[in-house]
């Protein structure tokens, strides 16, 4: 890997699925202005992910529609036939 490219300024944040509240506590770079409190007891800033591996098809081996955009219906409604 090439030095010098990557950022220095990780620190530890709280990354929430907001589809089921499974919450897990890793190293970001991200930016945010919310912050929860652990289980530890300390306070960290809060990232909300619409998605993730507790609750993606592929990792829950569920088949379950995630639709979070409306993707779905503008594909239907962009390639509709029309009479």
């Amino acid at each position: 890997m090439k030095q010098g490219i990557h950022p220095e300024s990780y620190r530890v944040v709280v990354f929430k699925d907001m589809t089921n509240g499974d919450a897990f506590l890793s190293k970001s770079t991200t930016n945010t202005k919310e912050t929860i409190t652990w289980e530890d007891g300390n306070e960290y800033p809060l990232v909300k992910l619409d998605i993730s591996s507790t609750s993606h098809p592929f990792y829950t081996g569920k088949n379950m529609l995630v639709d979070t955009a409306g993707r779905i219906d503008k594909f239907k409604k962009r390639y509709a036939k029309k009479d």
